[in-house]
């Protein structure tokens, strides 16, 4: 439940993104992010400090994206908030006596304290890939960056709304308008289906993993 909660703020984002483009939906983002932090607060009087750092890269990046109307910046955005993640998760296993992964798992899961060990490097690992992944997504897989430069060196524009192709360019520029808005698509969709895709796929090899080294929880002797 907690893992689909997280992952509000990007489905509000992608359904933003089909009514409104990306800054409108960047918009949403950082409301729908504000709002599940507010929540947290208010239900537990908590909030992780990972969720606050999340919070604020949405803020610094989407503010990018909207004074520089280009939205590579709130593409950036993953990136650096899985590198991050990635840097807490390793920092905390060279840290203190416990890793994050066994305080956050361990008072409901027993296993061998090696075994907290590896699994708190696989995430430090699957955060890493993450992010490089994404970048992957944006620069070669999807095209969206070379597409719209080549989009702003043809219309000497120095930024485009690709909501407003159509209004604004005809012919030769319409078209380069138009790619840079399907590569743009692209990436939004990865950033709702593929990533949540692998967060799924990891988090199902991660109880697999534990299940094979898990010993019973020791049973309170019953008195005489």
């Amino acid at each position: 439940m907690k893992l689909l909660i997280d992952f509000l703020p990007v489905l509000l984002f992608f359904i933003a993104y089909q009514l409104a483009g990306i800054y409108v939906a960047t918009g949403v983002a950082i409301v729908a992010t504000a709002a599940l932090v507010g929540w947290s607060w208010l239900r537990r009087r908590h909030i992780e400090n990972l969720h606050l750092a999340t919070l604020a890269l949405l803020i610094l990046f989407g503010g990018l994206t909207f004074t520089l109307q280009d939205p590579i910046f709130v593409m950036w955005k993953p990136t650096i908030v899985n590198w991050l993640f990635a840097v807490v998760f390793l920092a905390s296993q060279l840290i203190g006596e416990r890793s994050l992964i066994e305080r956050m798992m361990g008072g409901a899961v027993l296993v061998p304290r090696v075994i907290w060990t590896r699994l708190n490097l696989m995430w430090v690992g699957f955060f890493v890939i993450t992010g490089l992944v994404n970048l992957f997504v944006v620069y070669v897989w999807s095209g969206f960056h070379g597409a719209q430069q080549a989009l702003l060196a043809a219309s000497g524009l120095a930024s485009v709304d690709l909501t407003e192709c159509a209004a604004r360019f005809s012919g030769d520029l319409l078209a380069l308008c138009t790619q840079a808005q399907a590569r743009e698509e692209s990436w939004v969709n990865f950033k709702l289906f593929g990533m949540m895709g692998m967060t799924l796929a990891f988090v199902i090899a991660q109880a697999i993993y534990l299940s094979r080294h898990m010993t019973e929880q020791p049973r309170p002797q019953e008195a005489d």
